[in-house]
């Protein structure tokens, strides 16, 4: 219903902040992400996600689109509630939080709060398609590893692997170390390949 409020910030503590809009005080959740991007006292926008349950209407507010959108994403999988996201909001950045979907990595989303074996093995069956298809390549990859990316590439091909799988293969390693060069990354696909 609401897309944003923007409001002079009156009140800010790292789980909440209270939005003055014209005369009506808004008590919104927020991350730790959007906390530490806030500034007590002055004019903000916050992008806010409300959230209807039969004892309450809550809102959650997020300082960018991106942290909303994967907020979104994250309660629609079973077992996670608004306050599990938002702890994981709190807990990893977006990109972070993007990486260990993608490059299934157990072990960083077991280490939030909350967050067990299996939600976290359900949350990446149920979300890596999604942030494969909402995330650009340029949100992951940075001009010198995407030429880095493209040099291994040519160069494994050549050597007579399949390039779909070697693409695969570099961008994972890519998502897991950004400043590998070409031949630790041609090294390391040839032991995966």
């Amino acid at each position: 219903m609401y897309e944003y409020i923007k409001a002079k910030l009156v009140e800010l503590n790292p789980a909440y902040a209270v939005m003055d809009a014209g005369g009506i005080g808004y008590f919104i959740n927020i991350s730790l992400n959007t906390y530490s991007s806030l500034k007590e006292d002055s004019e903000s926008i916050l992008f806010i996600h409300q959230v209807v349950r039969e004892d309450a209407h809550l809102l959650y507010g997020f300082s960018e689109k991106a942290e909303r959108e994967l907020f979104r994403l994250l309660i629609s999988v079973s077992g996670i509630g608004s306050n599990t996201a938002r702890m994981m909001l709190s807990s990893l950045s977006i990109k972070e939080l993007k990486n260990a979907i993608l490059t299934g990595n157990v072990n960083i989303l077991k280490s939030i709060k909350g967050i067990g074996l299996k939600t976290a093995q359900r949350i990446i069956i149920d979300l890596k398609d999604k942030i494969v298809k909402s995330v650009s390549e340029s949100d992951i990859f940075d001009d010198q590893s995407n030429t880095k990316r493209d040099e291994a590439l040519s160069a494994l091909v050549m050597l007579g692997f399949n390039k779909l799988a070697v693409e695969k293969n570099l961008d994972k390693m890519i998502l897991e170390e950004a400043n590998l060069s070409v031949e630790e990354m041609i090294k390391l696909a040839l032991k995966r390949l």
